[in-house]
């Protein structure tokens, strides 16, 4: 995606396609004073109208039933523009299922002139994009973390500064190709343009974290319904992005079986009372739970609400320390710092910020969009963190390199277009 112009206001409009919802928001991006609390923001997000829907044909943040999701899709959408009183022509999608995973890639060029031209720059950012994608996987991001000059690391804006050889760091954000051409075909189905397909963890942080804390270093958790994502950001960048396919549409369907009941019933039972940790009170308090059958005969049961909590647990323990597991298998645990911030519908569980902080670090906080004006009440918590993030990532769209990727995808979508037109073609005439 081109970046936004840092004078220019523009109109843009985000979908987030998961598990268990479909999030269209349109806004509209305003210059704003670089004096602001937010520094990296070049723009004001200001919200013009907002719909969600029921997620139906998605299964673990990927298109199972294309008919059911497209559907899901244009309700949103039509929500979104009926509020916001426009039409719009393209989105930026977010990418939550798909294996999402990460590389990182280093490069050396030498300087021809001492000093470090936008050229050079350009030359040792090719250098970097020459990797070898693993067959079936389509790249998301390609972001240059640091720059070396001379084997000096960690520079961050290397332009006018002398050396003889420049290196750079580039983490390369990949999903699974099927999982995201079926999400771009379904979206295109809607009649609707893609402006580019966002990492989900990397939206969230984009929307959630404030500028000290991405310096610092922090993990950003994003609990779905159908996939728990990581992001781990580091000296101001994205440097690591995972995911495990567990989430809260998992602890629903423990729920279902563990208390016997139909599953928009446990969703219920879990919305309203569920938690991680149980107190005493939990014994006396009792929950009624309907039959799974229609079978007036069937009452409703009686059950302790500590009963809930134990159903719970272990698989919000298993999520959490799948989390720690991945983080200290790829190396970045030590980037990842000692805050860590929860997103997603199911970060909202009660106790959860303490479970975590058990597992993984003593400061957890619950991620909520920041400095996004005229969002409803209703959408200002952890649940919609991806979907006002789409809308920052045209201001840090200009940091990702596409030059090597454009090249590669200009002949494919090319050939694409042409046999689809010949096709065409033939079979009409």
């Amino acid at each position: 995606m081109r970046p936004v112009p840092a004078r220019r206001t523009m109109v843009v409009g985000a979908l987030d396609v998961g598990t268990s919802k479909i999030v269209c928001v349109i806004a509209r991006l305003k210059p704003r004073d670089s004096s602001d609390v937010l520094r990296r923001r070049t723009h004001a997000v200001e919200i013009m109208g907002i719909g969600h829907t029921r997620a139906h044909g998605m299964k673990g943040g990927t298109v199972v039933d294309m008919d059911r999701a497209e559907q899901s899709i244009r309700r949103a959408v039509d929500a979104a523009e009926r509020m916001a009183g426009v039409q719009i022509a393209s989105v930026i999608v977010s990418m939550a299922g798909g294996r999402l995973g990460s590389q990182h890639y280093a490069a050396e060029v030498d300087l021809p002139d001492p000093s470090v031209a936008e050229g050079d720059i350009r030359r040792v950012l090719d250098a970097a994009s020459t990797f070898a994608v693993a067959q079936g996987r389509a790249v998301l991001h390609a972001l240059p973390v640091g720059y070396a000059l001379d084997g000096v690391s960690g520079i961050s804006e290397p332009r006018g500064m002398l050396g003889r050889r420049l290196g750079v760091d580039l983490h390369v954000v990949t999903a699974e190709a099927s999982a995201a051409r079926n999400l771009l075909l379904c979206v295109e189905r809607c009649h609707l343009g893609v402006e580019a397909m966002v990492a989900a963890p990397y939206a969230a942080a984009l929307s959630t974290l404030a500028d000290d804390e991405a310096q610092l270093g922090v993990t950003l958790i994003e609990f779905g319904a159908g996939t728990t994502t990581v992001s781990v950001v580091s000296q101001g960048h994205c440097v690591h992005v995972d995911g495990v396919a567990l989430g809260g549409q998992h602890v629903t369907n423990d729920v279902a079986r563990g208390l016997s009941t139909r599953l928009s019933e446990a969703e219920r039972i879990k919305t309203l009372h569920g938690g991680v940790t149980a107190v005493t009170a939990d014994e006396r308090d009792m929950l009624t739970v309907p039959s799974i059958s229609d079978d007036e005969r069937d009452l409703p049961q009686a059950v302790p609400k500590s009963r809930l909590m134990h159903i719970i647990r272990p698989r919000v323990e298993e999520t959490i320390e799948l989390v720690r597991d991945r983080l200290v298998a790829s190396g970045h645990a030590a980037d990842a710092g000692q805050r860590i911030v929860l997103t997603g519908g199911a970060a909202q569980l009660m106790g959860l910020p303490e479970l975590v902080g058990q597992i993984l670090g003593p400061q957890v906080r619950i991620g909520r969009p920041l400095g996004i004006s005229r969002l409803p009440e209703a959408a200002r918590g952890a649940s919609f963190s991806v979907a006002t993030g789409l809308l920052v990532y045209p201001q840090v769209a200009g940091l990702e390199h596409f030059e090597a990727r454009r090249r590669r995808a200009s002949h494919a979508s090319a050939d694409g277009y042409f046999s689809r037109v010949g096709n065409w073609l033939r079979e009409a005439f």
